[in-house]
C-alpha cells in the first residue's frame, strides 16, 4: 500500500476514536433545580423529575427530592437511572403516581416516600428485587380495596415498612397498616351483565343436566316450539340443539329417570304430551298424550320424587279442568291424583317442610293452599291455607343455611317474602309489585338472590344480607315483560336465563368482579 494512502487511514481512524472518546467524555449537566455531586443528588423546587443526572450511570447513586412541587410521577420517570440505590422523595404533594413510576430500578434498596397521598397504585414496587426499606409515613392513606395489594405485599417482602396508619374509613381509623390482614378487606362483589340475546320471545325456561351435558329449553308460544340450547366450548355461546314442534306451547318440562329424558310439553290448544329422546335416532319421539278432560289450560308444570318414585304435577287454571299428579310407572306416566278442580291454579311449588314432602297451590280464585304428603295413602291432603295472601300468582321457596322461606309473585300490589317459623309462613318482607309476574330466588354459590321481574318497570335483583336477615336491592336489569328465570353452570361460569314475553330472550352472566384491581 502507497505509503500516503496508509497515513490517511491512520488518520481517519484517529478522527472516529478521538469522536467516540468524545461522546464518552460528555456528560448530562446537574438539573437547574437540583444540586449535584459524584453520586449524589438533592432537587428543591422541581416541578418535573429530571430526565438525566451526572452520574446516570454510577453504581451506589442517591437521589432526593424534597419540597418540591411535585404533583404527579409518570411511568418511567427513572429510567435514566438504574443503577440508583437510595430514592427519597419527601414533602410533595403528589396527586398521581404511575404504577410503572420505578420501573427498571432494579438495584433500588431503600425509598422513602413522605408525602400527602392517599393511595398508591397496585404493583407500584413490582421489579425492585433489592428493595430493603420503604417508609410510606406522612401519607393520608385511605385503607380501603385500593390498598388491599399494599397488605398483601407486605405480608409477602423481605423489604422492611415502617409503621403507617389508616386515615379513613371510619371504621379503620387510625389503625395500623402493619397490622391488617387481606381478611380485613370486603373486595369482592358481583354483578349481572348482559352476555347473549336470542332472537325469539319466550314464555318459560328450563335448565337441565343429561349424559354428562348441560342442556336449556325455552317455550316459544307464538310459534309453538321447544327450543332446546347447548353450550358451545368453543365459541363460548348458546347454540341450537334440537326442536319440538308444537302448538301454543306454554311448558317444555324436562325430566331425567333412570338415564331417559323425557320432556311434558304443556299446550293451550290441542291436548299436551309428553315426549321422550331416543338417542340412537338423537331426536324426541312423542311417547303419549295427557288427558284432555283433566288438563284443559296449563299453567305451570313441577317435577318431584317421592321414596324413589317419580312424579309430575300440572296446575291447570281453567274453569273446568283440574291440577293433577301423574306418576311414572315404568312405562308411561298415569294419572296419580287430582287435587281441587275449579279454582284456576295458575303455580304449583314442591317443597319439603320439616323433612315432609308439601305442594303449595296458588290460585286466581283463594289463598294459596298447602298440601302435605300422606305415607300412608301415599296422596297429598289439604293441610292449610296462607292467611291474608290473595291474589297471589305464584310461589317459589328457598332456604338459608336451615331457615325455609317463601317469595310470593302478586301481578299488582306487594309481592312477599315469607319465613316458616314451625307452624305457618309469616310475612318477613314486602316488594313493590307493577305487572309482576315472576318473583324467583335462586342462589350462586354462598350467595343468594331473588329476581322480581316487571312489564311496567325495570326487573330487580335483591341479595340477601345475612346480617339484616333480609334482602336487600343489587341491580336493575332492563327485560321485556320476563316470564320466568333459571340458572345454569357452565365452564365455573353461571348464567341466568330470563325468558321473555315480549321481547328477546336473555342470557346474563353473574361476574365476580374483585375491587382491589
Amino acid at each position: 500500500m502507497p505509503r500516503g494512502s496508509s497515513l490517511l487511514c491512520l488518520l481517519a481512524a484517529a478522527s472516529v476514536l478521538l469522536a467516540v472518546d468524545g461522546k464518552k467524555a460528555k456528560q448530562p449537566r446537574c438539573p437547574a433545580s437540583c444540586t449535584c455531586t459524584k453520586d449524589n443528588a438533592l432537587c428543591e423546587r422541581a416541578g418535573l423529575i429530571p430526565r438525566s443526572f451526572p452520574f446516570d450511570h454510577a453504581a451506589g447513586s442517591n437521589v432526593l427530592f424534597t419540597a418540591n412541587n411535585l404533583e404527579s410521577i409518570n411511568e418511567d420517570a427513572f429510567l435514566g437511572l438504574p443503577h440508583l440505590e437510595y430514592l427519597f422523595i419527601e414533602n410533595n404533594q403528589i396527586k398521581s403516581l404511575s404504577p410503572y413510576a420505578f420501573r427498571g430500578l432494579k438495584t433500588l434498596v431503600h425509598l422513602l416516600a413522605y408525602n400527602n397521598l392517599e393511595v398508591l397504585p397496585k404493583d407500584l414496587f413490582e421489579g425492585l428485587e433489592a428493595l430493603t426499606k420503604v417508609d410510606l409515613r406522612g401519607n393520608q392513606f385511605t385503607c380501603d380495596c385500593k390498598l388491599k395489594w399494599l397488605v398483601d405485599w407486605k405480608c409477602s417482602t423481605s423489604a422492611t415498612v415502617d409503621q403507617i396508619y389508616c386515615k379513613g374509613p371510619a371504621s379503620l381509623l387510625d389503625k395500623k397498616i402493619n397490622d391488617l390482614q387481606s381478611q380485613s378487606f370486603d373486595c369482592f362483589t358481583t354483578e349481572f351483565a348482559p352476555y347473549q340475546s336470542l332472537k325469539f320471545e319466550s314464555i318459560s325456561v328450563e335448565a337441565f343436566s343429561f349424559g354428562n351435558d348441560q342442556y336449556v329449553v325455552f317455550a316459544q308460544p307464538f310459534i309453538g316450539k321447544c327450543s332446546f340450547l347447548e353450550w358451545d366450548h368453543v365459541e363460548m355461546i348458546f347454540r341450537n340443539f334440537d326442536d319440538i314442534d308444537s302448538t301454543s306451547t306454554v311448558i317444555c318440562k324436562p325430566l331425567v329417570i333412570d338415564s331417559q329424558l323425557f320432556v311434558i310439553v304443556a299446550q293451550l290448544f290441542g291436548g299436551s304430551h309428553i315426549y321422550k329422546r331416543d338417542t340412537s335416532a338423537n331426536k324426541f319421539i312423542k311417547l303419549q298424550g295427557i288427558d284432555i278432560l283433566k288438563i284443559r289450560k296449563p299453567n305451570d308444570v313441577e317435577t318431584f320424587r317421592i321414596d324413589g318414585e317419580s312424579f309430575f304435577v300440572i296446575a291447570d287454571s281453567s274453569k273446568a279442568g283440574s291440577t293433577t299428579i301423574y306418576k311414572w310407572n315404568g312405562n308411561g306416566f298415569y294419572s296419580h291424583q287430582s287435587l281441587h278442580p275449579w279454582y284456576r291454579d295458575t303455580d304449583v311449588e314442591y317443597m319439603e317442610i320439616s323433612s315432609k314432602p308439601h305442594l303449595i297451590l296458588s290460585s286466581s280464585s283463594q289463598r294459596p293452599v298447602i298440601y302435605q304428603w300422606n305415607k300412608g295413602t301415599k296422596q297429598f291432603d289439604r293441610r292449610t291455607d296462607i292467611p291474608e295472601m290473595e291474589d297471589v300468582y305464584a310461589v317459589k321457596h328457598f332456604q338459608v343455611q336451615s331457615d325455609l322461606f317463601i317469595c310470593l309473585t302478586r301481578f299488582i300490589g306487594d309481592s312477599k317474602v315469607m319465613r316458616w317459623d314451625g307452624a305457618l309462613f309469616r310475612e318477613l318482607q314486602t316488594m313493590p309489585s307493577r305487572g309482576s309476574m315472576v318473583f324467583h330466588p335462586f342462589s350462586v354459590g354462598s350467595r343468594q338472590y331473588a329476581i322480581l321481574g316487571s312489564d311496567y318497570s325495570f326487573t330487580q335483583v335483591y341479595h340477601w344480607d345475612a346480617n339484616k336477615g333480609e334482602f336487600v336491592h343489587f341491580q336493575e336489569l332492563n327485560i321485556q315483560a320476563p316470564r320466568a328465570f333459571s340458572l345454569v353452570s357452565i365452564d365455573n361460569r353461571q348464567f341466568l336465563l330470563a325468558s321473555s314475553f315480549k321481547g328477546k330472550t336473555q342470557i346474563i352472566e353473574h361476574l365476580d368482579i374483585d375491587l382491589s384491581n
